[in-house]
């Protein structure tokens, strides 16, 4: 028994040193394991944290939502001040659009020349005027009560008398060039096919005003061109330069001049007929058509200068201010434009006065539109155009018109004085 006894005691001393062993090898490695899950545990709380806060992104847009709410609520609070209904005055006092018809009387018209122009006015408030230039006939006036009027600022149509008046003074002829600036200078068809106006402000300048005034009333301006139309009146002539741009603006825009159609087509038709001045007839029934006697009221010795003039109206037509009236109507024409405000109506205004050289006829045709901006010479061109077209389709140029014996008689007269 006592020799076991060491034996035990040495057994227990060894297992007491084992478990010992054990005991600090645990400890170990729990003690590793400590920091990595240390580590772990610290990156889990970071990830949600960084899950938690929002994106800086989210505040901002959230912030400007708050702040877009807060102005739309104090907005709705506050009351709308009531808006302000803007009413805008024209300067022009005549409408650009009208019945141009109403109150015409038609009964002594040709009703074939007054479709025509009725069709090519269309909705435009203005006045077409067509005269046969061989015999003084009125066809149609349109807008009767328009034309009669005293009459409007002729505007650059007053460039066809004053470039007639500097071919008849001998001061210029179709080829002569006026300096119009240091490197710019013109003759007289270039600038009356592009309604130059300082060409004609030399021009009347030159002339003077005595002689444009002059020339102006041999021409038919200042007086009635009408025989025995009491509703007309006559225009006026001022007798002396006026005070806004004197001689020169009178020459190149007509200033102080006051035109009517009726004028403007008798004038028109002295250059087609080749200078006779006609009294215009206005025939009110059929039977005083058919009796039409024409009357001559001067003539004018156009002849030599004709020549000169010509190529500039038909320039008008073909390149200048009044081509819409070749894109309607594909044959000759001679014309010229008129763009300008009238500042005594006021009203803006378009003018185009224009003949042909076709067939049996030389038809003048006139045209004045008044407004505002949308009415220039250019559109009056268009219109007098679709007259002529309108008239061919009718076969109004071929048809054969008879010559009145009192008419031949005229014509004799003309040719032996």
């Amino acid at each position: 028994m006592m020799k076991l006894l060491p034996r035990v005691i040495w057994l227990s001393c060894l297992l007491l040193l084992l478990g010992m062993s054990a005991a600090t090898a645990q400890s170990g490695s729990q003690a590793k394991s400590s920091p990595q899950k240390a580590k772990t545990a610290t990156t889990q709380k970071k990830t949600s944290s960084k899950a938690a806060a929002p994106k800086p992104s989210s505040q901002a847009a959230s912030k400007r939502a708050s702040k877009a709410a807060s102005a739309k609520k104090r907005a709705s609070a506050r009351k709308a001040p009531a808006r302000k209904r803007v009413v805008r005055s024209s300067r022009w006092k005549e409408p650009t659009y009208a019945d141009s018809t109403a109150g015409d009387q038609i009964d002594g018209e040709d009703l074939v020349v007054r479709r025509a122009a009725v069709e090519a006015l269309g909705p435009y408030n203005g006045s077409v005027v067509v005269l046969d230039a061989d015999t003084g006939r009125l066809l149609t006036i349109v807008n009767q009560k328009l034309a009669f009027k005293s009459g409007f600022q002729p505007c650059s149509t007053i460039k066809v008398a004053v470039g007639m008046a500097g071919l008849m003074e001998g001061l210029i002829d179709s080829g002569t060039k006026l300096q119009l600036s240091r490197r710019v200078r013109m003759d007289l068809t270039e600038a009356m096919a592009r309604s130059n106006n300082p060409y004609f402000a030399i021009l009347g300048k030159q002339l003077g005003f005595e002689r444009v005034r002059h020339y102006a009333r041999m021409f038919g301006m200042g007086e009635r061109a009408g025989l025995d139309i009491d509703e007309e009146q006559p225009g006026r002539l001022p007798e002396e330069p006026p005070k806004n741009g004197g001689v020169g603006m009178m020459s190149s825009f007509g200033e102080g001049i006051t035109l009517t159609p009726l004028q403007l087509a008798g004038f028109l038709g002295a250059i087609a007929n080749g200078g006779t001045l006609h009294y215009l007839q206005y025939p009110r029934t059929q039977e005083e058509a058919e009796n039409l006697v024409p009357r001559v009221k001067r003539h004018l010795e156009f002849g030599p200068w004709l020549p000169e003039i010509a190529p500039g109206l038909h320039g008008t037509v073909d390149f200048g201010t009044g081509r819409r009236a070749a894109l309607a109507f594909n044959e000759p024409l001679l014309g010229k434009t008129g763009t300008c405000t009238d500042r005594l109506t006021p009203t803006h205004l378009g003018w185009f006065g224009a003949f042909n050289r076709v067939g049996n006829s030389r038809l003048v045709v006139v045209v004045l539109l008044t407004g505002g901006k949308p009415v220039n010479g250019p559109v009056a061109a268009g219109i007098a155009g679709n007259v002529f077209r309108h008239l061919s389709v009718q076969q109004f140029f071929a048809q054969s018109r008879g010559i009145s014996p009192a008419a031949i008689v005229s014509g004799l007269t003309c040719c032996l004085q």
